[in-house]
């Protein structure tokens, strides 16, 4: 499907900016009002540079990271939800996110954007705040965490970082190793790159539009008909690290 030839699909691209938090969602006014504007800026971005060397934007020693794979089970209205979480081609961004559920952080908040019309998008939640502007805020040093953008390109070693290489970011046609398929988890971010901090959302559908523009790192494996029941407001009773505990480094 290309987004291009989509209202629908273009007023999403340009509403996933449009907050001081993170992926966010826009009114039907809002999105007949920008359809012409959106569609004019995405067709006259320009010729993309080369993809970096992935080898000159390795970070091997950021912490939290995870090494490996790990099961998380998430509980939601009651029936578990496993992710199997992949840190072999999204270390940083799965160690995170593995980190963050290993101290209970995700116990009890709410998700606080679903958006199932006119077709499935996402289910969004990860905001201490529950409003989609919050992110986590490490005791240790008082200031919200945010991590790098993290994007694994198919026939590359390793992820490249700092870098859009979606559509948001002028490339059509770039080949990623995690890709949003239905069921996919991903995280949040603001229209600054490395600006993920703890918001996240499940694929309620394919979203191949949006591979490349955010960091993907797991996949649903069992109770994605849960995921699907999701709406708004509801809560995340509790979310556990059943396997691969051993493989996040802190």
């Amino acid at each position: 499907m290309n987004p291009l030839k989509n209202p629908w699909l273009i007023s999403l691209l340009l509403c996933l900016f449009v907050s001081s938090g993170v992926l966010v969602g826009c009114s039907a006014s809002q999105t007949t009002a920008s359809n012409a504007t959106t569609e004019q800026n995405i067709e006259t971005i320009p010729s993309p540079p080369a993809i970096a060397s992935s080898k000159d934007l390795t970070m091997d020693n950021y912490k939290p990271r995870l090494d490996g794979t790990a099961t998380v089970e998430m509980i939601i209205n009651g029936s578990p939800v496993i992710i199997e979480i992949d840190g072999k081609d999204a270390p940083i961004t799965a160690g995170n996110f593995v980190d963050l559920v290993s101290q209970g952080f995700y116990d009890g908040l709410i998700f606080h954007r679903v958006v199932k019309a006119p077709q499935p998008f996402v289910a969004q939640g990860g905001d201490p705040q529950g409003k989609g502007t919050g992110g986590f805020v490490d005791p240790k040093t008082k200031q919200e965490r945010r991590i790098p953008l993290e994007i694994k390109v198919k026939d590359q070693p390793t992820p490249t970082y700092n870098k859009v290489l979606g559509q948001q970011g002028g490339y059509n046609s770039v080949s990623v190793t995690l890709n949003h398929k239905r069921g996919a988890i991903a995280m949040a971010r603001s229209q600054a790159p490395d600006s993920a901090s703890s918001q996240f959302y499940f694929a309620l559908s394919d979203l191949e539009f949006l591979d490349g523009d955010y960091a993907v790192f797991g996949y649903v494996t069992k109770g994605m008909e849960t995921v699907d029941g999701i709406k708004q407001g509801d809560r995340i009773t509790s979310a556990k690290v059943i396997k691969g505990a051993e493989n996040l480094k802190k």
